[in-house]
């Protein structure tokens, strides 16, 4: 049974180009100010003894929840990034044309909560082995990410993702497929979508299962 998630693999279309994604617009979209659930802004700038960076782990509803509630974790807000298309909407992100993958920017304090523990998250809560979707929800916009905003996470990122996976062969699993990037651009998301899970607690969440633990 522990091989349903893990290993799981489907064909979905690859990132598309630049001039294949939509036009997007030049303002952004309607969002939040404040989380739902903690209170705090979640729009820079943010206090200078903060740090950021941005995962994506398929859906952002359930992402976003398991980072909110992380001890250290300063604020959370769900957007698109990784892709081309200049503040994209829901249904745009959702065509897989705007190259974004849906995501999750989390600002933290890095004296309470350092990057080791944001990975153990990460790791525990997804099917990095999946290419281009968790579970039944496919397509680029799903794909596993991590976007640093500085060259230190991303180092840490790299020496994470071969530690786990690592792990994941001792186990009989395949290749992690998560992209480590450079943080770029993040949209916000539509403010329905920030903190949806504490607006729906019953709402769609395909996150929560450890099959491999991370330490």
């Amino acid at each position: 049974m522990r091989h349903i998630l893990f290993g799981l693999r489907r064909t979905p279309a690859p990132v598309p180009a630049p001039e294949d994604c939509l036009p997007g617009r030049t303002n952004a979209i309607p969002t939040s100010d404040v989380h739902f659930v903690n209170g705090r802004p979640i729009h820079g700038p943010f206090p200078d003894n903060m740090d950021s960076i941005v995962f994506g782990m398929g859906c952002f509803w359930g992402a976003e929840r398991l980072f909110w509630q992380v001890p250290g974790v300063y604020t959370t807000a769900v957007g698109y990034s990784g892709g081309t298309t200049p503040n994209p909407t829901y249904p745009e992100t959702c065509t897989s044309m705007t190259g974004h993958t849906e995501a999750v920017l989390v600002v933290f304090d890095p004296d309470k909560v350092d990057t080791e523990a944001l990975f153990k998250v990460f790791w525990e809560n997804h099917d990095p082995t999946q290419y281009m979707g968790q579970g039944n929800d496919i397509g680029s916009q799903y794909r596993t990410a991590i976007y640093g905003t500085a060259a230190t996470q991303l180092d840490a990122a790299r020496e994470s993702l071969a530690s786990y996976q690592a792990k994941l062969n001792e186990s009989g699993f395949g290749e992690i497929t998560t992209e480590i990037a450079p943080a770029e651009e993040f949209y916000y998301a539509e403010e329905d979508h920030q903190q949806y899970l504490a607006k729906i607690p019953n709402g769609y969440c395909n996150h929560g299962f450890c099959q491999v633990a991370y330490d």
